[in-house]
């Protein structure tokens, strides 16, 4: 395969002489081309012994061949690592002042871009603004991670590992077409139940898990419905998924009996709320209207999966998630296998959450069981990969 490397000019460069190594070990035919600044933190000399290939920045280098267009035109992929906030900028006004701007513009090919920045930068509405445009256009995104950040920062910024960018940018281009055809519907986010006109009980979901299995299916050729509760600002649905807003977890309810009648495939991702407030206040509740305390009633709201089981039709497979604080796998697993039991699904998802782990987090773990209490598969890794994980899981139990 033909694989361009845009490296661009930040500290993880240095990790992407690994990601190319990696490319070139497997087989592939890799060119770098890596912007001026890129070159301010690894070299050329670098990255043509790496890439075994010549190494320009300029658009006036080898002018016969039209090398500013040629390049983009012979690549099977194209991979932007790592992808800075200036680059991203570029992309997304379809600049090309350098050789790696013309190549992006000149290809058709699928296009991977593995941001790295600071924390503030990823999180500035410019750079959201300009993630949201990059994904409705197609560009796919591998991180970043949450973690380390140069000059003793931490958060999310970090570019992915190079193994993590290269199996989800081959994985593009390599990916079955096993849900061709086939109608999902998968909820995500998490629910908010009022309290008064400003307040309200929620969770930490993110929406992350949710809107990478909608994505992930439909990279995979599915037709597919997002049910959205609350979702963070840095998590945007693929432009290919058509997106239901909702907020309660009565109107979620609501939206998935509306959706899965036709679907053949119903994820429940969403973080739905067990309860909600009884008696909601139509002003802002102050303290002088509860000194010394407020309390609230909360009553139960409906069980969804119960009922979307309950009304399935023959053919239609319902995967359920769990969210739950353990001790150990072995706690994990005996709490998945009870509630796949109690609430019949085809397939339950089962994650450890906690004070740092699950939510709120790029990378996941999920143990996925089936109708019978047996361990389907395990998955760990991005957020994405363990969507795949879980698509995995699901075309196999519907060709059994």
């Amino acid at each position: 395969m033909f694989i361009v490397v845009g490296v661009t000019g930040g500290i993880a460069a240095y990790k992407t002489v690994g990601l190319v190594r990696l490319l070139v070990k497997a087989g592939h035919e890799v060119h770098v081309i890596p912007t001026d600044d890129a070159l301010r933190f690894v070299g050329s000399p670098t990255w043509e012994a790496i890439s075994r290939n010549p190494v320009t920045t300029s658009v006036h280098d080898d002018v016969a061949r039209v090398r500013h267009v040629a390049l983009g035109q012979a690549a099977d992929l194209v991979i932007v690592a790592p992808a800075t906030a200036n680059t991203l900028a570029a992309m997304t006004a379809g600049l090309a002042s350098d050789l790696l701007g013309t190549t992006l513009l000149a290809t058709t090919a699928p296009v991977v871009v593995a941001p790295a920045m600071h924390t503030e930068m990823w999180r500035h509405p410019a750079t959201v603004h300009n993630m949201q445009v990059l994904r409705a256009r197609g560009v796919h995104v591998v991180g970043p991670a949450d973690g380390a950040l140069t000059g003793g920062d931490s958060g999310p910024g970090r570019m992915s590992e190079p193994d993590d960018i290269v199996a989800a940018a081959l994985a593009l281009v390599e990916r079955p077409r096993d849900l061709e055809g086939v109608s999902v519907v998968v909820s995500a986010g998490g629910t908010r139940e009022p309290i008064d006109p400003v307040r309200f009980l929620g969770n930490r979901s993110s929406g992350r898990q949710g809107v990478a299995i909608a994505r992930a299916a439909a990279d995979r050729g599915a037709r597919v419905t997002l049910v959205a509760a609350h979702l963070d600002a840095d998590v945007v649905p693929d432009p290919r998924v058509e997106v239901i807003a909702v907020a309660t977890a009565d109107e979620l309810g609501r939206a998935m009996d509306a959706t899965a009648p036709e679907a053949d495939v119903i994820v429940m991702a969403a973080a739905v709320a067990d309860y909600s407030v009884a008696s909601v206040s139509e002003h802002k509740l102050r303290k002088q209207d509860a000194p010394g305390g407020l309390t609230l009633e909360l009553v139960e709201n409906r069980d969804i999966v119960a009922g979307l089981v309950a009304a399935r039709r023959d053919g239609q497979t319902i995967v359920a998630f769990a969210a739950e604080t353990v001790r150990d796998d072995e706690d994990l697993l005996e709490r998945a296998r009870a509630k796949a039991a109690r609430k019949g699904v085809d397939l339950l998802a089962a994650n450890a959450v906690g004070w740092t782990r699950g939510f709120e987090s790029v990378d996941n773990e999920l143990m996925i069981v089936g109708r019978d209490g047996g361990v389907v598969a395990t998955a760990s890794g991005s957020k994405d990969d363990t969507a795949h994980a879980l698509l995995d899981a699901i075309v196999a139990s519907r060709v059994r």
